[in-house]
Order: structure tokens, then C-alpha cells, then sequence
């Protein structure tokens, strides 16, 4: 029995519609101040997420040695 596939994208793009329909509800019902406010909070905390994976992706990779490479002297 065929019928329609669950989850795909249509979904998504209908809930992602949804959201964005809630932020416009919610800034018209608190202020533009309040929810300016809220943005830069969440910027901030999202940077500071994403900066501290970063350094700490860098200090968890393993530090390559440098290979030496030697030639031999060349016998007359």
C-alpha cells in the first residue's frame, strides 16, 4: 500500500513558517526594545558557544612533529 511519505521537506518548510510567524506575534506583543535586547543576548551566547568548540577543536588536535629530513653526504 502506497501513501504519502512523512517528514520531508514541505513539513519543514510549513513549521519554519510557523516560527517565524510566532517571533512576529511575540515582538509585536513585547516591544521592539525587549526583543532587540533578547537577539543580542542570544547572539552573544551563541558566538561564545561556537568560539569555545573552536578552541577547544584546536587544543584536543593532536600537534604533528615536524619531520626531519636528512640527506646523506655524498662520498667522492
Amino acid at each position: 500500500m502506497t501513501g504519502r511519505s512523512h517528514g520531508g521537506r514541505p513539513a519543514l518548510a510549513l513549521w519554519m513558517l510557523v516560527a517565524v510567524a510566532d517571533l512576529a506575534i511575540l515582538a509585536a506583543a513585547v516591544g521592539t526594545l525587549v526583543l532587540f535586547t533578547i537577539v543580542a543576548v542570544l547572539a552573544v551566547a551563541v558566538g561564545a558557544v561556537v568560539a569555545a568548540r573552536l578552541m577547544l577543536a584546536r587544543r584536543a588536535a593532536p600537534v604533528a612533529a615536524e619531520s626531519v629530513v636528512r640527506r646523506r653526504a655524498q662520498g667522492a
